[in-house]
């Protein structure tokens, strides 16, 4: 990266199973901050979060080269190369963003893994398990009900404040994303569509982001996937937060997530290549 300006915009990727009005705290905070926050949504997924509930089918084929090649014009058309955060499978397409060469650094908070990262822990597979138990639901879109969701993304709240959560922001998700690549894209042969090279020397600044109690996306899962990409000269690291789960980026304390997250990528923005994979 040749650009040492500091970025002045923000680019939220959301997750399966959300809708951008899952970072509706972070547009606010950042915008305080004065920071122009940008959070496209999936392709069909810019319409309510009542809306999809009541329509999932809209949603049930989209593809992650779609949905990629979408995030990646919406920052191609900005003025300068931005922050890009993704959470969850947010955090896979925010890698896919950063190994076509844009942004000028990037977080990735409680990451689903990109191709290669052979690490699922049995949490991991329990809270996939609702759209992995039939192999019909690769053709529909799944969604949670507040007990599998109070367990795959809101474990560390009450069963009070987690059904909240869920009726706010948790719709149905493209079982094919799951079956294609979750627990089973590594043993596909060639290259899968969230395959990246993890040696490319000439990407932006990278930070993982996990959670010690998050169950869908673990920290030995982040570790592993930041790991990846040792043999690359660009900066890589890795950092954990004790006591958060998967909705880390709105439960009680999520401010300190997001503060962490802004200030390691204004530091490293621009940056030249550095050091491979670090835990920090």
């Amino acid at each position: 990266m040749t650009d040492t300006t500091a970025p002045d915009t923000i680019v939220l990727v959301h997750g399966l199973w959300m809708t951008p009005r899952s970072w509706e705290g972070w547009v606010d905070y950042y915008g305080a901050k004065g920071f122009t926050v940008v959070t496209p949504g999936y392709p069909g997924f810019d319409i309510e979060v009542e809306a999809l509930r009541e329509n999932p089918e809209i949603i049930a084929n989209l593809t992650v080269p779609e949905t990629v090649d979408h995030l990646a014009s919406v920052i191609e058309a900005l003025d300068a190369p931005p922050i890009i955060m993704g959470h969850s499978f947010g955090g896979t397409l925010t890698q896919l963003l950063l190994a076509r060469g844009l942004g000028a650094a990037a977080v990735a908070i409680d990451s689903a893994p990109t191709e290669g990262v052979h690490v699922n822990p049995l949490s991991q597979v329990k809270s996939l398990f609702p759209a992995l138990k039939n192999p019909a639901n690769r053709h529909k879109a799944v969604g949670f009900t507040a007990d599998e969701f109070h367990y795959a993304f809101t474990n560390t709240l009450t069963k009070e404040e987690s059904d909240k959560v869920w009726e706010r922001y948790q719709i149905p998700a493209p079982g094919n994303w799951v079956w294609e690549y979750g627990l089973f894209a590594n043993f596909k042969p060639g290259h899968q569509d969230t395959w990246v090279d993890y040696g490319f020397d000439d990407r932006a600044p990278l930070l993982f982001i996990g959670g010690s109690e998050d169950h869908i996306m673990p920290p030995s899962v982040n570790k592993s996937n930041a790991k990846h990409y040792k043999k690359s000269a660009s900066l890589t690291e890795y950092y954990e937060f004790e006591g958060r789960d998967h909705w880390t980026c709105a439960a009680p304390g999520w401010e300190a997530v997001a503060d962490y997250a802004l200030e390691w990528a204004l530091k490293h923005a621009g940056a030249p290549s550095a050091s491979p994979a670090t835990e920090g």
